[in-house]
């Protein structure tokens, strides 16, 4: 019996550009991107293809809670070695969860939690994790501001595109609209943000399909839930495949008069992901992306180090991804 050894995936110059384009516009059509990356439309379409297909990425609308009313929850939740995998499998089963983690040698579970009111925090905190007889702790962290993320990608720190050539992609930057806090939504709005969050390149004849909107409905819906900040577009990186392998949590306490400058001097870092303030035992969350240990190490001991007021540093390097989100949070 013959066997074929794997192919294993590479990606090159061609496909980071192609990535960094599309962190600048998710929803950008394979021709505007082909004329500033100087190749053909076809070119464009089968590398795209070719990187969806293997999970290196994928375009996805995202939903920022606190428009609604919401609050994001960074949770830590701790079992039982041998109840670890079960109990975050069932929170990725949550349509609720943005990403589910594992890591501490397999013990202890982090996941994003998107909330739309206060009665669903209370009752995701105070009912159905602590009732779960494997779960044996959970620490919470609410979101107060983030400096680095939602939007924003570290692709855009590679700097596979030039200036000139981000700015030729880079659409009008949707205007604030002022409106009631939470805003309402309605089953359309509930089932035209589901589609963009699995594939945020989803055609609008295809929204509309899914909506029963007209497709001028949901162009126009669409620019209404962007500037009502509710909407934004993203895109959801395997960063194994783009040669940065490590992705360590960090949950860092700052004096909270250095709490701003710690947070905004770290969104600066080439290594982070995500970084917010954070409610909770500790004050500042962030997520580094390093190539190996060595250079984890080498993060941590200079620029982590440098950051003003820090009080303490707990890293938790992350051994298995359970669910993925935009964020890699």
């Amino acid at each position: 019996m013959t066997t074929v050894a794997a192919v294993e995936f590479v990606i090159d110059e061609l496909d980071r550009r192609l990535l960094h384009a599309l962190q600048i516009d998710g929803r950008a059509g394979f021709s505007a991107i082909a004329e500033v990356l100087g190749v053909s439309d076809r070119t464009i379409a089968r590398r795209y293809a070719r990187l969806r297909s293997v999970g290196a990425v994928r375009v996805i609308g995202g939903v920022d809670p606190t428009a609604l009313g919401g609050t994001t929850w960074f949770l830590r939740v701790r079992c039982a070695p041998a109840a670890a995998v079960p109990v975050a499998e069932a929170l990725a089963r949550r349509s609720d969860t943005a990403w589910v983690s594992l890591h501490s040698g397999g013990t202890e579970i982090s996941c994003a939690v998107r909330t739309e009111n206060e009665n669903d925090s209370e009752t995701l905190l105070l009912a159905k994790l602590p009732r779960t007889s494997r779960v044996e702790g959970v620490t919470a962290h609410s979101v107060l501001h983030v400096f680095y993320g939602d939007s924003d990608n570290m692709i855009a720190k590679l700097g596979a595109l030039t200036e000139d050539e981000a700015a030729l992609l880079r659409p009008p930057p949707a205007p604030y609209r002022p409106g009631p806090v939470p805003v309402q939504l309605d089953d359309g709005d509930r089932k035209l943000l589901a589609a963009l969050a699995d594939d945020g390149r989803t055609s609008v004849e295809q929204l509309a399909a899914v909506t029963g909107w007209s497709a001028t409905t949901v162009r126009r819906r669409m620019t209404e839930l962007r500037e009502h900040r509710v909407l934004y577009l993203d895109i959801d990186i395997d960063w194994r495949q783009v040669g940065l392998g490590i992705r360590t949590l960090l949950w860092i306490s700052v004096s909270p008069a250095h709490l701003a400058q710690a947070g905004a001097a770290l969104a600066q870092h080439p290594e982070i992901a995500f970084a917010a303030a954070t409610t909770g035992p500790t004050n500042l969350y962030a997520t580094a992306v390093c190539a190996d240990q060595r250079a984890l190490y080498r993060y941590l001991t200079t620029r982590v180090a440098a950051l003003p007021a820090i009080t303490h540093v707990e890293t938790a390097p992350v051994i298995r991804t359970v669910k993925k989100a935009a964020n890699p949070a």
